[in-house]
């Protein structure tokens, strides 16, 4: 009870939001504390109607849930301590009421995703802290509970870097223990088909294919993958039994580049075949709206549904360019022949042929808010993802909308500013931000907020290559949504939440799952220059974590341990020195790994992808990849794709007599469409461009020009150095790449200056 009365204490203080120390996430509607406990133990008897499959389904879940989660062995049996019931009093479709007693638990659901909600409850509650294999005791309580809506979500990306089906199963699990009930599979787009469909096989034998992009040398062997249809039946077989539906997602008429790679002369528009992209982006390759192209679309349709019971099917419609359509005189006769007067206008006739025809089958369409552009019915649903604009717009027509926007839902956003987060959108969005999320946007209106079906998360993949990265992305994140899209909006509370989820985090932790500590790590703030700081031979550091669960220790010289100090206030300390930290917890864990600060001499003189800031007119995007598809998270590369040019901030030139540039050649292959304009080229003097170094900025003084290497035969790895002894203090020091745009294009790996000590 130790861990459980330190949450106690620690949500005593608490706003009024925060109802009770039980560990749950998510925060449910109705507690109510009564008197006395009751243990739970290994052995313990878990019952449920013998005629009732559904609560038999539930009590298995609880027993292996509980497994593990806590590492005690439930079983089944008459007359146990722990109970299924139905109880068609409980009004809300996937509501439940748990109360525990000095006699025992019993779980009360009309539904069996009640049953199923009911049971992660209380395996949570069975769960509360660190000691596990040992009983529990809970306290007497009562809990009413029901969603707030009714889509709670994550959409995974499988397209772009093909994700093993087994690796899918935790997800899955994670998701039900958290009360999310719909799981988004984006199943194609322009650089994989992820999906056996039987009547056009060349969809998966091609389209699952792709050669990965080249940084000059020869291209690699083809990578890719797909899902049979046995593998996605157990799948969603799997989930089901777990309360979860998966939506499939089939992208039109855009991304369709792998679908057109397999079959142009069905689904094109211009006849070519291209092949499969490694682009990221937006390609120009569109399903054609023709008979023979949306009698193929059907088909493939056909078969999705029988693969996946979803009331709801995503066809896409995001982000598709019209070039295609515009220059095709085919489309073009077609569209005169309809009375439709823009391209805009064709594809919101083809959403509306599919909707119809999925409503024939018992089904329902929903897309990305694009689709709102082309006039679609509303009996269409919309996927917000460009904000909440389109939320707004589509729910104050009639619209159902599930809320998805970017940034804030796209997990594909790193969590920190940290050198050791892995590739992703440098659009950070930490944990407090997703949790701070509304999905009922301002703008819609009260009668149609009933419109607002939910929100998810989505973690699209372009560069979240293993299961590892992905997971490392989406939780605890995750955890942040399920209680928005669960708990009623006067229940979240940011503070009672992060206690919350410590526990949640150990359960990660024991289903394997590999959550990001970033919220949890210690933040080192460096106060003043690196240039202050080597004159002086002094450091003033400040520490912070994101979530501020915990009490900071650090040591100096040296690894965490007994000899470790309380952090209070930002500390001094000498060059040459270092700094271990981490945040623990009452119980005596730490909150993340410990971190480390180094303010060596040699240390403050480096400088690494993640200290470079953009230059002037120009902005870092992405974190990117050596290599597409690459198994770790470093080298990673902080980049704008529009300008190669980057900046080392305020560099203590005044302490340097030399510069050393570790550069890095990298694919460039992205799908820009009609941004390709913001391209900013550099004239070459040279026959593959240089790296031009300036000090003072970006209009100063050249320390140095390097010719680049032949793509083609060069290594991607290289290294530049020049004397700076004649720089006399702190200085902007600009990297600027002239390198064709028709070549690979090049970032700075890390700056090294040479010490004039």
């Amino acid at each position: 009870m130790r861990r459980l009365l330190a949450l106690s204490i620690a949500l005593a203080a608490a706003p009024a939001a925060a109802q009770t120390a039980l560990p749950l996430i998510p925060m449910p509607a109705r507690i109510a504390p009564s008197a006395g406990t009751l243990r739970i133990a290994a052995g313990s008897l878990v019952s449920a109607p013998g005629n009732d499959v559904g609560a038999a389904k539930a009590a298995k879940l609880l027993i292996s849930q509980v497994q593990k989660d806590r590492g005690i062995a439930l079983a089944s049996g008459a007359g146990g301590v722990i109970r299924f019931e139905r109880d068609a009093s409980v009004d809300a479709a996937e509501g439940y009421r748990l109360d525990v007693t000095p006699q025992g638990a019993t779980i009360r659901a009309r539904e069996d995703r009640g049953l199923i909600w009911g049971a992660m409850t209380l395996a949570q509650l069975l769960s509360p802290d660190a000691r596990f294999g040992q009983a529990v005791t809970l306290p007497a309580v009562s809990i009413e509970d029901a969603p707030r809506f009714v889509w709670r979500g994550l959409m995974m990306d499988v397209a772009r870097h093909f994700q093993p089906v087994e690796t899918l199963y935790p997800i899955i699990d994670a998701m039900a223990a958290q009360k999310l009930n719909t799981l988004h599979l984006h199943l194609t787009d322009d650089q994989g088909w992820r999906v056996e469909i039987k009547r056009y096989p060349k969809l998966t034998e091609i389209g699952g294919w792709r050669t990965p992009p080249s940084s000059g040398g020869a291209p690699g062997a083809k990578v890719g993958g797909f899902y049979t249809q046995d593998e996605l039946k157990a799948l969603v077989a799997h989930a089901a039994d777990r309360g979860i539906t998966i939506v499939p997602e089939i992208d039109m008429p855009g991304h369709a580049q792998a679908a057109v790679a397999a079959y142009p002369e069905e689904i094109g528009v211009l006849g070519d075949r291209p092949d499969v992209s490694h682009d990221w982006g937006i390609n120009p390759w569109l399903f054609s709206p023709s008979d023979r192209s949306m009698g193929f679309i059907r088909n493939v349709l056909d078969e999705l549904m029988a693969i996946f019971p979803s009331p709801f099917i995503h066809v896409g419609g995001d982000e598709a360019v019209k070039d295609q359509w515009q220059r095709s005189p085919l489309v073009q006769a077609q569209m005169k022949k309809m009375g439709i007067k823009t391209e805009n206008q064709m594809q919101g006739w083809m959403i509306a042929q599919l909707g119809q025809y999925l409503s024939s089958k018992g089904r329902r369409l929903i897309g990305w808010d694009e689709i709102l552009e082309g006039d679609v019915p509303t009996s269409a649903s919309v996927m917000s993802w460009r904000g909440e604009k389109g939320a707004v717009e589509a729910a104050n027509k009639g619209h159902d909308v599930v809320l998805a926007p970017a940034p804030i839902l796209y997990f594909d956003s790193l969590q920190s500013d940290r050198s050791d987060e892995p590739p992703g959108r440098l659009s950070i969005q930490t944990l407090e931000q997703v949790y701070a999320f509304e999905p009922v946007a301002a703008g819609v209106s009260a009668d149609n907020a009933r419109h607002v079906l939910g929100a998810q998360a989505t973690a699209f993949s372009e560069y979240l290559a293993t299961a590892k990265q992905k997971e490392h992305a989406i939780f605890p994140r995750l955890s942040a949504v399920a209680e928005l899209t669960w708990s009623a909006r006067d229940k979240r509370d940011w503070k009672d939440f992060v206690a919350r989820l410590d526990p949640q985090m150990l359960r990660y932790q024991r289903e394997g799952i590999a959550a990001a500590d970033s919220a949890f790590a210690v933040n080192f703030r460096m106060q003043g220059s690196r240039g202050d700081a080597l004159r002086s031979g002094k450091v003033m550091l400040a520490m912070d974590t994101q979530a501020g669960a915990g009490a900071i220790r650090y040591a100096t010289n040296g690894k965490l341990g007994g000899r470790s100090q309380a952090y209070s206030a930002p500390l001094t300390i000498r060059t040459g020195a270092s700094v271990e930290a981490a945040a623990y917890l009452t119980d005596g864990r730490a909150a993340a790994a410990p971190r480390r600060f180094d303010a060596s001499r040699a240390a403050l003189l480096r400088a690494t992808a993640s200290d470079l800031v953009a230059c002037p007119k120009g902005a870092l995007g992405l974190r990117v990849p050596l290599v597409s598809g690459q198994s770790e998270d470093a080298p990673a590369f902080n980049v704008n794709i529009f300008d190669t040019c980057t900046q080392w901030a305020d560099a203590p030139l005044g302490e340097a007599k030399a510069v050393t540039i570790a550069v890095a050649r990298l694919p460039r292959h992205y799908g820009l469409a009609h941004e390709e304009s913001a391209l900013r080229a550099h004239y070459a003097v040279t026959a593959h461009g240089e790296l031009v170094v300036r000090a003072g900025g970006c209009e100063g003084a050249v320390v140095g020009t390097f010719p680049l290497p032949d793509p083609k035969s060069a290594p991607n790895r290289m290294t530049f150095s020049a004397p700076v002894a004649d720089q006399k203090e702190d200085a902007n020091l600009c990297f600027q790449f002239t390198s064709p745009l028709s070549d690979p294009f090049y970032a700075v790996e890390s700056v090294t200056l040479a010490d004039r000590r």
